[in-house]
């Protein structure tokens, strides 16, 4: 029997500083003028403003439920709910793409808000599938410190190598990509360009 409401999955994603939880609160707001049932998730390892609450970097706030890990959102989930928000999804496991999968098949319309990459410029947890199975992708930008061009990526400001490090203004910076730093590409941008040339043509055989 096909459900009687038509599910979705969509995502909203992009660096620190952007405004993805902002968006979020957005739309689960207009769910609720529409009078759609709601219920909001986000993992309990995050704690740096409330337990129990997504809250935007501009002080909006929801009461969201805190789980520790995917397969509660399902557990959670009451059969009443039409619309599920689930916040900085990064840090859940891969077991988060078969559960927003369930959800959207059950006819709920899934809102996932999260990094996508983490602070080495690098495709963050389970994001990159998310992604490719998401009906709807925004991409939103924040402000580079250094220049106020249109950030795209989170500058980590310690030393920390742990890719989960929770922080804000003290430990991150949005920055756009020249001003981004990272030992990885700048070994890449001192390579000769005749040797990438050499290393590029050697991985196709010719």
């Amino acid at each position: 029997m096909m459900p009687q409401f038509s599910g979705s999955i969509e995502v909203v994603c992009g660096p620190m500083f952007s405004g993805k939880t902002e968006e979020l609160i957005r739309r689960v707001k207009r769910a609720q003028i529409a009078k759609q049932r709601v219920q909001i998730f986000k993992p309990s390892m995050d704690t740096r403003y409330a337990e129990e609450e997504v809250v935007s970097h501009s002080s909006q706030a929801m009461k969201a439920e805190p789980v520790e890990s995917a397969v509660d959102i399902l557990i959670r989930l009451k059969d009443s709910t039409r619309v599920v928000a689930i916040d900085e999804i990064q840090f859940f496991d891969d077991s988060i793409i078969t559960v927003v999968t369930k959800l959207a098949a059950r006819g709920c319309r899934v809102i996932c808000a999260g990094l996508d990459l983490d602070y080495r410029a690098q495709p963050f947890g389970p994001i990159p599938q998310l992604l490719a199975i998401a009906d709807d992708v925004t991409k939103i930008h924040s402000i580079c410190t250094v220049c106020g061009a249109s950030a795209v990526r989170s500058q980590r400001l310690s030393k920390s190598k742990e890719q989960v490090l929770l922080g804000e203004t003290d430990a991150y910076e949005a920055r756009c990509r020249a001003h981004y730093q990272n030992e990885v590409d700048e070994e890449q941008a001192l390579l000769p360009l005749d040797e990438e040339k050499r290393v590029a043509t050697a991985q196709l055989g010719h």
